[in-house]
């Protein structure tokens, strides 16, 4: 269950509130959010919700279901849409499109791909610099220094940038220099850092973990809505199964399920998902047309000589028959 309450609410009010439904066997929780205030109910006992409703500081009352309650579209009747700023938005009716390199790798790559998204109005920027690799050899990221360099330069030409933060340490050193929070698939289900990014204020884009199920993703995105931050982004990004024959299996089915069951963006990652640069295209516009709001793609003007992951990353020329591509399947889904 899910109660609304009344920014205004009077102490006295929240405390008969709350009295009421511990009467009736259920747990409390109190939510506050940037959007609203909420007290999340848990309990097995059946009720005529017309024996709270009548109280003074409630402004409505839903009965959720499910174990991930302010996440589930059960509730919320119009899909969230995130706000970025100066015109860029991502959710329901507003089609978005993230791109870069695996790793930010020179000042001279964060320009050129600047000027490539520039070029082809794509207004968010991906990038990595803390890098999680299997292999403690590889490159691991240019870091805080890194980031400051890349963030002052796409604030300039009025790029948005996400990328991954690995430990809630890092989380008070990056604000400033981040628009979006990315969670990785290897830390989708640490419950620390979900913690933490719930209580800032800042959009969070949360990948689905590498055998995570569905409903395991949207209870990690619970964590966050539930210390306070609404604005979550869920990603699709391939699951791991016993097939080798690409680098993951991108579960384009997950996308319109979580599209069913809740409110919130969903993301896809094709390059992730299947790991192989000629795929990836075909795999985006599957998932555009199963219900993404979003695609988020690894690019570098010379994949062949990207740090990391350039087996999966587009050159320029091929992102740009793909945006073109994206944005015609989006207009002929809108269609249907």
């Amino acid at each position: 269950m899910i109660i609304q309450i009344e920014p205004n609410i009077k102490e006295a009010e929240l405390q008969a509130l709350t009295e009421k439904l511990e009467s009736l066997q259920y747990n409390t929780s109190q939510v506050s959010t940037q959007f609203g205030e909420y007290i999340i109910g848990v309990g097995k006992r059946a009720f005529d919700i017309r024996a709270i409703g009548t109280l003074p500081g409630i402004r409505d009352i839903h009965r959720v279901s499910d174990a991930y309650k302010l996440v589930s579209k059960k509730w919320k009747v119009r899909d969230t849409v995130i706000d970025f700023g100066e015109g860029v938005k991502l959710g329901s009716g507003h089609f978005g499109m993230m791109a870069g390199p695996c790793s930010i790798e020179s000042e001279e790559q964060i320009e050129s791909t600047i000027k490539h998204l520039q070029a082809n109005q794509v207004r968010i920027m991906r990038g990595g610099v803390y890098k999680p690799r299997s292999s403690p050899y590889s490159f691991r990221g240019l870091g805080q220094e890194g980031l400051k360099m890349w963030y002052q330069q796409a604030q300039k030409a009025g790029i948005r940038i996400v990328t991954e933060v690995m430990m809630t340490e890092q989380i008070e050193d990056m604000y400033d220099y981040v628009d979006i929070f990315q969670v990785g698939a290897r830390n989708a289900q640490n419950f620390n850092l979900l913690d933490a990014l719930g209580k800032v204020d800042k959009p969070v884009l949360l990948k689905r973990s590498m055998s995570g199920t569905i409903e395991e993703l949207l209870q990690s995105a619970e964590y966050i809505f539930s210390n306070g931050n609404e604005k979550i982004m869920l990603c699709e990004r391939g699951i791991r199964t016993y097939e080798k024959a690409y680098r993951n299996t991108m579960d384009v089915n997950a996308i319109a399920m979580l599209k069913e069951k809740t409110h919130l963006p969903v993301i896809a990652d094709p390059s992730h998902g299947i790991g192989l640069r000629s795929f990836v295209p075909p795999i985006a516009l599957a998932s555009v047309m199963a219900g993404a709001d979003g695609v988020i793609m690894e690019v570098h003007e010379r994949p062949e000589k990207a740090f990391s992951d350039g087996q999966q990353t587009l050159s320029y020329q091929e992102a740009e028959r793909l945006y073109k591509g994206l944005r015609q399947a989006y207009e002929l889904r809108s269609s249907l």
